[in-house]
């Protein structure tokens, strides 16, 4: 992959130039709504293959930071795209209005809307679902990246079947680090943000965190750490006490309840999910 070149063009992401996506591709139906805009289907015009097309619109990066944000975005998804859970990349372009992010399309949703859909997952499913999060999270500290925001609406099924595998889209606020360093930047969403980043002095066990608190979702439907406000939620993280009373935890099976703690409160890098 082609490293950053100082010297190019303060208004482009790529330190290349690309073709026009219009040549390769036909855009078609919106397939979801995210940060930046909107994703759409498109069609491989050579291959009649269908890829999702996610375009940046370049007047929200208001700054030559949010400009290196969006290139480390993409390098951070070369670098993961050949791991079985992570979306694959294809292809990136760019013209004067728009960076565009050509990747694998994924037909079976979002793992949020699961959840609401079904309430919660069996102890089998939960475990089956938190396993493949977990080698996204391996995969990601073994090349040297944090994620900084796991959370449901940032994994996808491959397709609409009950055992769709499932694949991490979103890196947007991923970086990559060194082992040892900390960072200080207070980033990733409410309900998932772990107590070092509230703290502002983390590593990659915030990855970790965040894996327990989908955990704990996919097992009860619901956030172990919840208030009103954003703040009164940063102060239910701190206070880090969690929820094991009310339904449906008297009723899982019993060695579910250290998983759950191991996961976020203790933050392990390893741990062995029973089967």
């Amino acid at each position: 992959m082609e490293k950053p070149n100082p010297r190019r063009p303060s208004n482009t992401v790529l330190p290349y130039q690309t073709p026009r996506l219009r040549d390769h591709y036909l855009l078609g139906k919106k397939l979801g709504q995210g940060q930046f805009g909107t994703t759409y289907l498109c069609t491989e015009k050579s291959a009649s293959a269908n890829y999702a097309c996610k375009p940046i619109p370049k007047r929200k990066l208001v700054c030559r930071e949010d400009y290196e944000d969006v290139w480390r975005e993409i390098q951070i998804m070369h670098h993961l795209s050949e791991h079985p859970n992570v979306v694959r990349i294809k292809g990136t372009y760019e013209d004067s209005v728009f960076v565009h992010i050509v990747m694998e399309v994924c037909e079976g949703g979002v793992l949020f809307d699961r959840i609401v859909s079904k309430g919660h997952f069996s102890e089998r499913e939960a475990v089956k679902l938190i396993k493949m999060i977990l080698g996204v999270v391996e995969a990601c500290h073994s090349l040297g990246v944090m994620h900084r925001d796991l959370k449901p609406e940032n994994f996808l099924f491959d397709s609409p079947k009950e055992d769709a595998k499932l694949k991490a889209t979103d890196f947007g606020l991923s970086v990559f680090y060194k082992p040892g360093q900390y960072l200080y930047d207070v980033v990733g969403s409410p309900y998932y943000v772990a107590p070092e980043v509230l703290k502002k002095c983390y590593g990659p066990e915030i990855d970790v965190w965040s894996a327990g608190v989908i955990l704990y979702i996919l097992l009860s439907g619901v956030p172990p750490f919840w208030a009103e406000t954003e703040s009164g939620i940063f102060r239910q993280i701190l206070q880090g006490k969690l929820d094991f009373k009310s339904d449906p935890w008297p009723i899982i099976y019993k060695n579910k309840r250290p998983l759950v703690v191991t996961y976020t409160r203790s933050c392990y890098c390893f741990v062995f999910l029973p089967d």
